[in-house]
């Protein structure tokens, strides 16, 4: 039995490859719980930088959405501008026909009063022909001629220049006399009759 007034005896192995062999256990145990704690670290850095990716795509994703839908309300834009600019210069050029045609039916009317020898008639017929085919080339763009005469007094088709006393109620606001044609193209005025209406008072 030892005496317990013995004073302890420490032993320590100093044989070499006892101390490589008992050395490294305590770096590796350090690299593991270091590695065991940076892991979480690194994997939310990359969540995170993969969630800013994602929204930087959405947010690319939706300008792009957004400069194409402008885009194509500009073409709408440009086509239904470039369509009325046309039909306001068709309409122009319509209006500048219809002087011709007055000028025409000017021409017959004085020929029909002023005289009937032969040479008169046949001017008359070529006049009369060349403002038929003037109206058929006119009707080919869509102009038609507004019928006025008999028909009730419409602001919107027609414009009244004089007024004709009469004493029938039934004639009232009725068109009795045609000063110049009123023309259409299409379903749109293109220019009023201009038009005697009748009138009681």
């Amino acid at each position: 039995m030892s005496d317990p007034r013995e004073p302890e005896v420490k032993v320590v192995d100093r044989r070499w490859w006892a101390r490589q062999s008992a050395e490294p256990a305590a770096p590796v145990a350090a690299e593991e719980s270091g590695a065991s704690l940076r892991k979480p670290t690194v994997v939310e850095e990359l969540e995170t930088q993969l969630m800013r990716a994602n929204d930087q795509l959405q947010a690319v994703l939706s300008e792009h959405r957004r400069a194409s839908e402008e885009f194509e309300q500009i073409k709408v834009r440009i086509r239904r501008d470039t369509a009325r600019e046309v039909e306001r210069g068709r309409r122009a050029v319509l209006v500048e026909m219809l002087d011709v045609v007055d000028n025409l039916d000017r021409a017959i009317g004085a020929a029909r009063e002023s005289s009937s020898t032969d040479a008169s008639e046949t001017l008359l017929r070529g006049v009369e022909l060349v403002r038929e085919q003037f109206l058929s080339k006119l009707e080919s763009f869509g102009v038609t001629r507004l019928h006025a005469l008999g028909e009730h007094f419409d602001p919107q088709r027609h414009e009244a220049v004089s007024i004709a006393p009469v004493t029938d109620p039934s004639q009232e606001g009725l068109v009795v006399a045609v000063v110049k044609e009123g023309y259409a193209v299409g379903d749109e005025l293109l220019r009023p009759a201009v038009v005697v209406v009748a009138s009681r008072g």
